[in-house]
């Protein structure tokens, strides 16, 4: 009986130690960009379904964003925190697009317009807290070779992985911004493939 008993108190200190991990961290990104690349410019973004690059290779849920302008407004609504696996990850609503964008790069980051409504700043190596309304992430971005990466991941450890690569497309070249929200050991939610040209 006292070894019954033992083996359920070792049992629920496990159990105790294990709901007291700390949660999953994002690993850096390093602020070094060996490749020199420079996203600068004014970029449109491609409409036309048939181009061969604005195809995703894989897509299993794309994801529907309303304009920046109108997600802005609807925050009240859309930034509950998720009480629920059926409600999805909350780290959607990090994400911003448009049809036209402005960046602008410096030694030390990135600034882009979308659409001249929002503008998004991110720091090559940073690590911080990002907030939008009452839903909170930690944030890393910097460079994988000639890719800027940023990650996102929310308190229930949904990950948003935004990847931005210049490509040698006709012309002055592409630029391919790919989005897609992992959760739940490595399962993809959605995934979608942007293509922007110089305007």
């Amino acid at each position: 009986m006292t070894k019954q008993l033992l083996n359920i108190a070792l049992a629920l200190f496990v159990l105790g130690v294990a709901g007291c991990a700390a949660p999953p961290q994002l690993p850096e990104r390093s602020a070094a960009n060996p490749a020199r690349i420079d996203l600068s410019g004014q970029w449109k973004l491609r409409t036309d379904p048939n181009a061969p690059s604005a195809r995703p290779e894989r897509q299993e849920e794309m994801i529907r964003l309303p304009p920046a302008s109108s997600r802005r407004r609807q925050q009240v609504v859309v930034h509950e925190p998720r009480n629920s696996k059926s409600k999805g990850p909350s780290v959607h609503v990090f994400i911003e697009t448009g049809k036209a964008l402005k960046i602008t790069q410096t030694e030390h980051g990135l600034f882009i317009s979308f659409d001249r409504a929002v503008v998004e700043e991110f720091t090559f190596g940073e690590n911080r807290l990002v907030s939008v309304g009452p839903i909170e992430a930690q944030r890393v971005s910097g460079w994988e070779g000639p890719i800027f990466i940023v990650e996102t991941m929310d308190a229930e450890g949904a990950t948003l992985r935004e990847t931005w690569t210049l490509t040698a497309g006709a012309g002055r070249g592409e630029l391919m911004r790919d989005i897609e929200i992992v959760d739940d050991d490595q399962r993809q939610l959605s995934f979608k493939r942007q293509v922007f040209d110089r305007s």
